[in-house]
């Protein structure tokens, strides 16, 4: 599996496990809800700083969202 795919679908999970909507995400990173969109479609070649605001959005460790076992 491609890895904006893996991404995409961690940060998905881990999202709906926060119970956040992309909409709020999206505020709490300060990016638009269709970024967060494209990235959970596996659209979007994330920087490492994105990687960063994403966990720390989510208060999980960077790593997560990249491993591939995380979420089918």
């Amino acid at each position: 599996m491609d890895i904006r795919q893996i991404f995409g679908n961690n940060l998905k999970h881990y999202r709906t496990l926060a119970d956040m909507s992309q909409a709020a995400l999206a505020v709490k990173m300060g990016v638009d809800r269709a970024h967060v969109s494209s990235m959970e479609r596996g659209q979007q070649n994330v920087t490492i700083i994105t990687l960063w605001h994403v966990a720390q959005a989510l208060n999980v460790e960077p790593a997560a969202l990249l491993e591939d076992s995380v979420s089918s």
